[in-house]
């Protein structure tokens, strides 16, 4: 669904990322922004928490986030947690290193053509899945996490092995199978191991075969007797998930199992799973619910 803007005051929220990364485009994101709007408010948030007071408090300001991925995973997060994410529409300008999910979404890829979305876009309604800890995915998760280039900046874990992957390695990462999934799968269980283990924190399982349970709908897609090598949820049509599971034992010519359905549930031995940008687990039960139409975008009209 698509609707008109709803206010021309903005509260232009610049994450602190994006101004250490690339000062000039916010530069040109606040000045595009500025003399297009009837009213800008700027903020300049210097940590998490000062960014979550300033959305909190916008009034009747839509919110534009100058920032990267996980500036826009995280005000959608809060507007989530906050139960604004339906009434409220979002702009985002991509600024930063990683800025895969929102080009996906449909957000230009330059500062001046998104600067210019969010003023004159069009509100466009898109589906997320909510996990039953209130987590929030916009594109896709993976289970197994998709490994991680060591060179990004921003890793929520800390730890410089786990950086954001393109999409292009992660297709290419499903495409494959037979023994080249065993040996993938056993080098991502070697990378999600800690450097300094937390007493609180479960131990991480044993290399191996993942053996989960998949629930699509309340129906077993595959059981804990068949390990799997891959698995991928991500929002689809009419508010539905998009299940795609590849059996340890598939052949490399063999189709993965595939199915739609409003919940997802994962379950089994413990496992760790990467949503959007941000690596979680391990944990023993984690259920997905599709929303359609969660999410108010600013994006470019048709």
């Amino acid at each position: 669904m698509a609707t008109s803007p709803t206010s021309d005051q903005l509260l232009v929220i610049i994450d602190p990322a994006a101004r250490c990364t690339d000062g000039e485009s916010v530069r040109i994101a606040k000045d595009v922004l500025s003399a297009g709007a009837a009213s800008t408010k700027v903020c300049l948030p210097e940590d998490p928490e000062e960014f979550a007071r300033v959305l909190s408090r916008r009034g009747s300001r839509r919110p534009v986030v100058v920032g990267d991925d996980r500036a826009l995973i995280r005000a959608v997060a809060l507007l989530h947690r906050q139960r604004a994410l339906a009434e409220c529409v979002l702009s985002v300008v991509p600024v930063g290193a990683s800025l895969s999910v929102a080009h996906a979404l449909g957000v230009p890829r330059g500062v001046v053509a998104a600067a210019r979305a969010a003023l004159d876009g069009t509100e466009r309604r898109l589906d997320v899945l909510i996990d039953d800890s209130d987590g929030v995915v916009l594109g896709a998760l993976r289970i197994p996490p998709v490994p991680l280039t060591p060179h990004s900046p921003d890793d929520e874990t800390g730890d410089p092995d786990r950086a954001d992957h393109t999409d292009m390695v992660e297709g290419a990462g499903l495409a494959h199978a037979g023994r080249h999934w065993l040996r993938t799968y056993q080098s991502l269980v070697r990378t999600l191991v800690p450097s300094r283990p937390s007493r609180l924190s479960p131990a991480p399982a044993p290399p191996g075969p993942a053996r989960l349970r998949i629930e699509v709908d309340g129906v077993t897609l595959i059981d804990l007797d068949q390990p799997v090598a891959a698995v991928s949820v991500s929002p689809g049509p009419s508010g539905t998930a998009i299940v795609e599971v590849r059996p340890l034992s598939l052949g490399a010519d063999a189709a993965p199992l595939r199915a739609r359905g409003h919940t997802v549930t994962v379950s089994g031995t413990d496992f760790h799973y990467r949503a959007d940008t941000t690596v979680a687990g391990p944990v023993r039960r984690r259920t997905w619910t599709a929303r359609e139409g969660a999410l108010g975008l600013m994006l470019p009209g048709r």
